[in-house]
This record gives structure tokens, C-alpha cells and sequence, in this order.
């Protein structure tokens, strides 16, 4: 389940990768994008419109990935999503997530959109304390979106649900 999947382009490589992939995105010319580049790369992808704060899983998955979207989630929503997150994914599953973080000495974007909820350094791994953490990292890139310089803080995680 590709998460936020804007234009397609992790879906696709997920699929052209081998897997079974089911994707959503907010916006509707994302998803008609997502189409386009799976019918160009001749794979298919369970592709469809939803807002990432109504939607909730109702079928099992074996990876749930999303970069660069859940900080549209409000603080309030975080706790419900994710345990639907975790109900819905398989043992052996995993999650691989990465999210914005804030930091006191990195401005906010330019480009910065108001329904955007950074999260606090470290957040995202106290929803995985009962979860095999894989891989958890706190890194600072550059970014040039909106055509500016600029950085950006983000937390990365890899977990695997070890037990039902």
C-alpha cells in the first residue's frame, strides 16, 4: 500500500519490482497520473482517490509505505490511523515510513502548505515500541522545491510487525 502516492512514481517502481500494488492519493490528477505511468511501465496498479485522513484500511497488507505525506494527518487523528495501520498489516509485515520533522533552527519551506503538521523529532517511533524497529534515522536534506534553497528535517523508520 503506497500511501499518499502522488504521481505515482514509488508505486510503479514497486510494481515494475514485482509486487502487488494498491495506492491512493488526495488528488485526483495524481491518480490519473499513477495510471498513465503504470499503463506506460505495462503494470498494474489498484490506484484510487482518498483523503488520507478518512480513509482507513479494511484489508491486509505486507508493506504500508508512505514518504512526504503524513504530516497532513492532524496530531489528534495520528494515534487512530496508525493502530488501523498496524491492525490491517500482516505478521512479518512492514511499515516504511518517512515523515517531516521540526527543528528549532530549520525555517519553514517556502512552499510550506498550511494543512501540513510537522512532527516532533522522534514521534513516529513511539507508535512501533511493540514492533521490530529495523532501521530508524533523523536526517536534514536540501531541497530546492519551490524553486528556493531551503532544508528540511525528517524522520525515516522500517518496522516489522513481529506478532498478531
Amino acid at each position: 500500500m503506497d500511501i499518499g502516492c502522488g504521481e505515482g512514481r514509488n508505486a510503479v517502481f514497486f510494481a515494475r519490482n514485482g509486487y502487488n500494488v494498491t495506492a491512493f492519493d488526495l488528488s485526483l490528477q495524481g491518480v490519473e497520473k499513477t495510471t498513465k505511468m503504470a499503463r506506460e511501465a505495462n503494470v498494474n496498479i489498484d490506484v484510487f482517490q482518498a483523503n488520507i485522513n478518512d480513509f482507513r484500511l479494511t484489508g491486509k497488507y505486507d508493506i504500508l509505505f508512505s514518504s512526504g505525506v503524513l504530516h497532513y494527518i492532524p496530531e489528534s487523528k495520528r494515534p487512530e490511523i496508525f493502530e488501523n495501520y498496524k491492525q490491517f498489516t500482516n505478521v512479518g509485515g512492514l511499515h516504511v515510513f518517512s515523515v517531516f520533522v521540526k527543528k528549532p533552527f530549520i525555517d519553514e519551506a517556502p512552499d510550506a502548505e498550511k494543512s501540513a503538521r510537522k512532527w516532533l523529532s522522534g514521534e513516529i517511533f513511539t507508535y512501533y515500541h511493540d514492533w521490530e524497529i529495523k532501521y530508524c534515522t533523523e536526517e536534514i536534506f536540501n531541497c530546492m522545491s519551490g524553486g528556493i534553497p531551503h532544508q528540511h528535517a525528517t524522520n525515516r523508520i522500517i518496522a516489522k510487525k513481529v506478532i498478531e
